[in-house]
């Protein structure tokens, strides 16, 4: 008879510990299951499963610890139990249904068809709702820390509790708490491989989510897509500032820039870096790298948060790169994010090192109030506030909307979330219609208009808090002198194929309404560690 305790164990208690060895010193008899009927089986336990789910995730809240360290625990763990215990990770596989049925396949195909689990030979131990996915396939369920199924009233500390406890204390090895639910050997790996610091700074991280993203409303499939039809010519912009030696690329999303940094013969002898937070986009990187798809065998990539922390060791780097993060960092994190990020990137580099930031800007003279006459005959007028439940008809009620609906939907959406309200008003002058708003949220809205594909996400996002000079400012605040060839300008390509035809600018001047040029978009910032 097995026991199968299904889990992401990123650490185990002294409760687990004497429920296991009591069933296996003592047998079945007696017990009853988690919906209070006796258990039929009385056969000896011959072996405990641990089924470790979302192996192939760490370095997030969710699942702080790789597999690796997981697995040492329990296999320390399982030695204490005097009897078989096999550990298998169980890959995530999003919100799956019949996980249950998932993880039992896998675990015959990982144990090649020698552990076969059936409501016949296996009891699942188990506290949490999964439960049910395994009661429906027949299972006999044991409790373990579960006393009310009604309620889900367990009768002491879950390991996800003591985890919790060890994130909120920086003195977590002599927590009460702690010492009295920590079986000792998860202290003992928690404690030789630093995890407790590692949990503590990924639950400070406020702009990370429990799975380790930016945002939960991303699609990365399009977002991918975007990053790699673009990067050659990022690259072509920043290459003649790259300095060889260390290269480091932050927010490297897929490691598009690095891959043709790589191809560089000037580079031939740089090591390069490449820094994502988002989980998703880090192990494309790495399988990346797995294909050969990297010229330059030294490329390495590390999941963190440059926010937070230096993302390379201090005094280290002659390049860092980063494009369309800044942003980001405004946007979800606070002002004080980028003045930290700004601050790190100033340490991380070796003096006469370069950190070179393409992104969005503001424009100049962002708050002067500008008037915006928008295209009503390119789609339809009907309705430009209506609700879907999911992004691709979101997507395409958008997509044909006109661009005068498509601003009132955006004014409604821009950062909603965050407490912004877009003042705008509508007048009427020489029987044209116009738009009466700031210069700097008719920027945003026409950066934004033609991202249908990933409206919720980017409407998180703001682009315009500071134009060029102050960016120049801030950066020099921190230290950095600006490069010459920094400059801010206009996206041509975007004006052309975006802009005009679908919206006109003007200013105010002797009463009547007087074309103006359309806003910045792009700065390309190139600052020197003196």
């Amino acid at each position: 008879m097995y026991l199968l305790i299904p889990g992401r164990h990123q650490l185990l208690t002294q409760f687990q510990f004497e429920y296991l060895q009591n069933i296996i010193s003592n047998g079945l008899q007696r017990m009853a299951d988690a919906f209070g009927n006796p258990v039929t089986q009385t056969g000896k336990i011959d072996a405990v499963i641990f089924a470790v789910t979302s192996s192939n995730h760490s370095n997030t809240r969710r699942n702080p610890l790789p597999f690796y360290l997981r697995a040492i625990s329990i296999e320390a763990f399982g030695n204490e139990l005097n009897i078989p215990v096999y550990i298998y990770g169980i890959d995530d596989v999003a919100n799956l249904p019949n996980f249950a049925g998932y993880t039992i396949k896998r675990i015959k195909h990982e144990s090649e068809g020698q552990i076969n689990c059936t409501p016949e030979n296996t009891l699942v131990v188990c506290s949490t709702p999964v439960l049910n996915m395994y009661h429906e396939l027949g299972f006999t369920i044991l409790p373990a820390e579960l006393d009310d199924i009604n309620t889900w009233h367990h009768s002491t500390a879950m390991p996800w509790d003591v985890v919790e406890a060890i994130a909120s204390n920086p003195s977590w090895k002599q927590d009460p708490f702690v010492q009295q639910h920590m079986h000792h050997t998860s202290f003992k790996v928690w404690d030789k491989y630093k995890a407790g610091d590692k949990v503590q700074l990924l639950f400070r991280d406020a702009m990370i989510s429990n799975d380790g993203d930016l945002t939960e409303t991303r699609d990365y499939n399009v977002y991918v897509r975007q990053m790699d039809d673009i990067s050659e010519m990022k690259y072509q912009d920043t290459a003649p500032f790259i300095q060889p030696g260390r290269i480091g690329d932050i927010g490297c999303a897929v490691g598009s820039w690095i891959k043709l940094a790589c191809r560089d013969a000037r580079f031939r002898e740089s090591d390069f870096y490449g820094i994502e937070v988002s989980r998703y986009l880090y192990e494309l990187c790495q399988q990346r790298k797995i294909n050969g798809e990297f010229a330059n065998p030294f490329v390495f990539f590390s999941k963190k948060n440059a926010v937070t922390g230096l993302a390379f060791d201090a005094g280290s780097m002659n390049t860092i790169h980063t494009s369309s993060l800044t942003h980001e960092i405004e946007s979800y994190g606070s002002r004080a994010d980028l003045l930290q990020f700004i601050r790190n990137r100033y340490e991380e580099l070796v003096h006469g090192g370069v950190w070179i930031n393409r992104d969005v800007v503001a424009p100049y003279n962002k708050e002067e109030e500008t008037l915006m006459n928008l295209n009503e005959t390119d789609g339809s007028n009907e309705d430009p506030h209506k609700l879907f439940t999911d992004k691709a008809s979101l997507a395409a009620h958008l997509q044909q909307l006109s661009t005068y609906a498509r601003f009132l939907r955006f004014s409604k959406d821009f950062r909603k979330a965050e407490g912004y309200q877009l003042p705008y008003a509508e007048t009427i002058i020489g029987e044209k219609k116009y738009i009466r708003l700031s210069l700097r949220d008719a920027a945003e809205f026409l950066s934004r208009k033609d991202y249908t594909d990933n409206w919720q996400s980017e409407m998180h996002e703001t682009f315009c808090f500071w134009d060029f000079n102050e960016w120049k400012e801030q950066m020099q605040l921190a230290g950095f002198s600006i490069h010459p060839s920094s400059v801010a300008f206009t996206n041509e390509w975007i004006v052309e194929n975006r802009w005009k035809g679908k919206a006109e600018l003007f200013t105010m001047k002797d009463g009547q309404p007087e074309p103006a040029a359309y806003p910045i978009t792009t700065m390309f910032m190139i600052g020197v560690k003196p």
